[in-house]
């Protein structure tokens, strides 16, 4: 089999890749290791979408992703116009129905095995039905999305060297049985400063969202009840490192919860080890158990609820990060830095979730800033891309620019920019 590209990944990054190839005439083949796509924003539970002011340079896929699900009605527009409130199980259904509406080959349970750019074989494998079927497939360019440069380390590609800083993860997920209602007239009274709480009655669905950290340099106003919570046993102090809470499109009785985070024992911070990745999952979901019980006996609404959804992956925010044709710094996006080739337009904060109390960063930047398609490029090849959060990027800048929207723009700027390729290759033959 021959494609002009393969993205492998189909998490945030490498569905709107593969959705903008295939819409504009590339032989596309998208390869996922789980039987959906979307990744964080399906399977992690990462909803909504951070707000960002992406000056709507590469936003073609998720301009279209808005349409395909508002009919499924699989999204929101909530908290100061944000679009991209979406519904994660609607959205995979969604996700589906807009790579078939494009013609882009899928293929699930799949990953790869081996890849060779000296003729531009490729050979994965494909876990269906407990069968392995080895593939080989040829393609002129490919864009890994994997989240962990699976296709970098396959051919020995150079990565950053600082990738020994760290970031909390989070594991995700959602209570239902929820008096939505009874909650947010609870909590809007509760939190008179109204510091990070937010509830919307105007629609057809009551929306909501509030928070609460153990740092300090805020006045949170659940912090009562935690202290509460851990003086009674229901809740470890660690527990009480993050928790945000946001009310779901289309599912007028859940939460979603952006927590608990996954603290780690010393000399314990590489998760990406499978031994200590294991037994974070499980310390995970005991901190999710506990969680739940605090909201049953804390928060007016929630006492039938229940536990409906824990997130299928973690939310990691830090892995291994490549070395790009340029290395977007600090210093770039302080300073807003210009570039003739842009892969997309942010103003999201510096956020570093800490491992450690009072240690967490959010520093806003004062414009706008952008970052170059070379950043995209594989320092070791020319048809090789990398997306999402292993882009080439220093430990301060990847914090802020791994956020869903500008992953959805760094696909869309790959694959753009490799139909540029392409057609440049067949001006000159």
């Amino acid at each position: 089999m021959n494609y002009d590209l393969i993205v492998y990944g189909g998490g945030t990054s490498g569905v709107a890749a593969a959705y903008i190839a295939s819409k504009y005439g590339l032989n596309t083949l998208l390869v996922e290791k789980s039987d959906s796509l979307g990744g964080s924003a399906t399977r992690g539970l990462v909803i909504p979408c951070m707000k960002v002011n992406t000056l709507n340079i590469n936003t073609e896929f998720f301009n279209d992703l808005l349409v395909f699900a508002d009919k499924y009605c699989a999204r929101t527009t909530y908290c100061d116009g944000n679009k991209a409130w979406f519904n994660p199980e609607l959205l995979k259904i969604v996700l589906d129905d807009m790579l078939n509406s494009v013609k882009c080959n899928v293929l699930f349970s799949s990953e790869p095995e081996s890849i060779s750019f000296d003729n531009n074989l490729c050979l994965f494998s494909s876990y269906i039905n407990h069968k392995i079927l080895s593939i080989y497939i040829e393609s002129k360019y490919i864009i890994d999305a994997t989240s962990e440069g699976k296709i970098f380390k396959l051919l020995n590609c150079d990565f950053q060297l600082n990738n020994d800083e760290y970031q909390t993860p989070t594991l995700r997920f959602i209570m239902s049985g929820v008096n939505i209602k009874s909650f947010s007239e609870w909590l809007i009274k509760f939190d008179t400063d109204r510091n990070v709480t937010t509830v919307d009655n105007s629609g057809n669905q009551i929306h909501l969202s509030t928070a609460y950290t153990w740092d300090n340099n805020r006045k949170w106003a659940l912090k009562p009840l935690f202290e509460k919570a851990v003086s009674d046993g229901i809740l470890d102090i660690s527990d009480t490192a993050y928790f945000q809470i946001f009310t779901i499109a289309s599912m007028p009785d859940s939460v979603a919860f952006n927590c608990p985070r996954v603290l780690p024992d010393e000399d314990e911070e590489d998760i990406l080890d499978p031994f200590i990745y294991s037994k974070a999952l499980m310390q995970a979901r005991q901190r999710i158990f506990r969680l739940s019980n605090f909201c049953k006996k804390y928060l007016i609404g929630f006492e039938n609820s229940y536990i409906s959804n824990i997130a299928d992956m973690f939310g990691i925010r830090e892995s291994y990060r490549i070395k790009g044709q340029y290395t977007l710094t600090t210093d770039d996006i302080i300073n807003s830095k210009k570039f003739d080739n842009i892969a997309f337009a942010c103003d999201y904060p510096i956020d570093i979730h800490s491992t450690q109390k009072d240690k967490d960063i959010l520093s806003f930047t004062k414009d706008v800033y952008y970052a170059p398609v070379e950043m995209l490029k594989s320092a070791n090849y020319n048809n090789l891309y990398g997306i999402g959060r292993i882009v080439s990027a220093d430990f301060k800048t990847q914090s802020a620019i791994r956020t869903q929207l500008t992953c959805f723009s760094m696909g869309e700027a790959a694959s753009k920019n490799i139909i540029k390729e392409l057609s440049n290759q067949d001006k000159k033959q």
